[in-house]
């Protein structure tokens, strides 16, 4: 058993969620067919997330200068006014077995059934430091291509935002670093459709823009996907009043 931060959709299903702050659906993609060698789903293209890439925006990533996780607000605030933070909302809506200390809201144990990005079953041990929630797209990468001339407001949101938000393995997470589709995918071959299509919704959601290179890898992974669906719903892309950010 593999011990992780929590955060298990299932590899080859489409996973219906719950908004973590009540009961709006949200999509959150499938993994496609099984995969070939390649890397990608076997079987033909199409589908609403490869036909999303083409409405990017495509320009070079912008320098990191100026960027700062303060700039995206405090971490894991409760935009949703649920009373939880984002963090123990992620948890619960990710983990399986969940167990809590009080109530329905800090999570203490629960399991990643399997964890998406490696395939492995995990578990969840609230104080320890083997389970990550992953930005699907890094805040470092959304700076570099168009957060950075954002409002306060708008990347408070994108922090927050469950679309943008899985409980993952920490060790195979902090592989990624700030890594767009060109250059890191889960090792877990079969949940890379949904990972890319996961990256192309937040991208349009938020219109933050695509390198070439970036393009050209999320074509060449959805092409392969099968009619692999484009995840909906989040939280809206203006976080309340309430929040600030340096």
């Amino acid at each position: 058993m593999v011990r992780v931060r929590g955060g298990g959709v299932g590899a080859a299903v489409l996973v219906v969620v719950f908004g973590v702050g009540g009961c709006s659906g949200e999509t959150l993609g499938s993994a496609g067919p099984e995969e070939s060698a390649s890397g990608t789903a076997g079987g033909g293209g199409g589908g609403a997330a490869l036909a999303a890439v083409d409405s990017l925006t495509v320009k070079g990533r912008a320098p990191k200068t100026g960027y700062d996780r303060d700039r995206f607000g405090s971490a894991w605030a409760d935009t949703d006014s649920n009373k939880c933070g984002t963090r123990d909302d992620i948890l619960k809506r990710d983990l399986v077995d969940v167990k809590f200390s009080s109530g329905k809201c800090k999570v203490t144990s629960g399991e990643l059934d399997p964890d998406p990005y490696s395939g492995k079953d995990v578990t969840f041990t609230r104080g320890r430091s083997e389970v990550d929630i992953d930005h699907i797209v890094a805040l470092s990468d959304a700076w570099q291509k168009g957060a950075k001339y954002w409002d306060a407001s708008k990347r408070i949101a994108f922090a927050n935002d469950p679309l943008n938000l899985r409980a993952v393995d920490a060790s195979t997470n902090r592989s990624k670093g700030d890594g767009d589709t060109a250059t890191w995918l889960p090792p877990n071959k079969g949940y890379r459709c949904a990972y890319v299509a996961n990256q192309v919704a937040v991208k349009k959601k938020y219109e933050l823009w695509v390198t070439e290179a970036e393009k050209a890898a999320m074509k060449k992974v959805l092409s392969g996907c099968g009619g692999q669906e484009l995840p909906t719903g989040g939280s809206p892309t203006e976080a309340p009043a309430r929040f600030h950010a340096s």
